[in-house]
């Protein structure tokens, strides 16, 4: 018995947008996942990553309606920084408890952000009015077939996600300075002996986190969306520390990590489209998250703590 050839045509159709709305969907991830990887590799996690990501958002959509989408991104990794330096601030500097800490100023980047869309933008909101990220098909890779458009027909801020994760992965293994972040991480005695500062090391390094939350707020705003909503971070910087813990702390397994929980996201949005009669939306909506408490459960047991 022959099979149709639209069936199958089909279904490549179906994997492709699949593919394509998974990559889509895994960027902020990646970004958030990447910039915490260094910070939990010099031993702090930062819980005040949703904090980042949220207020990453609001910036890039405030700036990127009044200076195009290039400033967007610019001020949404400022944002996510100053968030992040205010954790810094009691955590590194004060050695405050980091998952009160980040539970707090998680809890005040939501409320503050919420405030300021609604001061700056009254009850009508944005609308659709942000200048959004194009997307950029770069001839022949594009072409390919289901992988194509879903890798290589993407906005500028994925495609710098291809150079960031392996860039990431040599720096840790081959630098100086990747060695030092490790030592602080690892154990911080050594790295003291070695004339490394552990506090200063932890300080960049949450920085960074928080910088690279912040473009993954933009990223959900100027190359998602395309407008804000209030808590619009939904969870995801939190799915982005279940996504390091999965990556093994090394860049690259976080990237690909990243793209499973992007699958996940997607998946969600495939089974309502599929109009499954009898199962709550709402069931599907949770796909993610049940996901981040399976990946927190099966590699808590196994996973090194890195807090110091």
């Amino acid at each position: 018995m022959m099979q149709d050839p639209s069936v199958g045509m089909g279904v490549l159709a179906v994997g492709a947008a699949l593919l394509e709305a998974t990559v889509r969907t895994a960027t902020p991830l990646a970004y958030a996942a990447l910039g915490e990887s260094v910070s939990e590799r010099a031993g702090v996690i930062n819980i005040g990553l949703e904090g980042s990501i949220i207020a990453g958002a609001l910036s890039a959509t405030i700036a990127a309606g009044a200076i195009g989408v290039g400033g967007g991104f610019a001020a949404g990794a400022v944002a996510g920084l100053l968030v992040a330096a205010l954790f810094a601030l009691f955590t590194v500097g004060l050695r405050a408890d980091q998952i009160i800490t980040g539970t707090a100023i998680t809890l005040f980047a939501l409320g503050l952000t919420g405030t300021v869309y609604r001061t700056v933008y009254g009850s009508g909101g944005v609308a659709l009015t942000t200048p959004t990220a194009a997307t950029h098909a770069i001839p022949v890779l594009s072409a390919f077939p289901v992988i194509g458009r879903a890798f290589f027909a993407q906005p500028l801020v994925t495609y710098m996600l291809y150079a960031i994760a392996p860039a990431l992965a040599w720096w840790m293994q081959r630098t100086h300075a990747g060695l030092a972040l490790r030592a602080v991480g690892e154990y911080p005695p050594a790295a003291i002996a070695a004339g490394i500062s552990p506090r200063r090391t932890q300080l960049l390094a949450v920085l960074f986190a928080g910088a690279m939350a912040g473009v993954a707020g933009a990223t959900l705003v100027l190359a998602q969306a395309g407008t804000f909503a209030e808590g619009m971070s939904a969870g995801r910087g939190f799915i982005a520390i279940a996504i390091v813990v999965l990556g093994r702390w090394r860049p690259l397994g976080v990237a690909a990590a990243a793209l499973l929980f992007g699958a996940a996201t997607s998946l969600q949005t495939l089974f309502q489209s599929m109009g499954w009669s009898g199962i709550p939306y709402q069931w599907f909506l949770a796909v993610p998250y049940l996901l981040t408490l399976v990946v927190l459960a099966v590699t808590g047991k196994r996973g090194r703590q890195r807090v110091v």
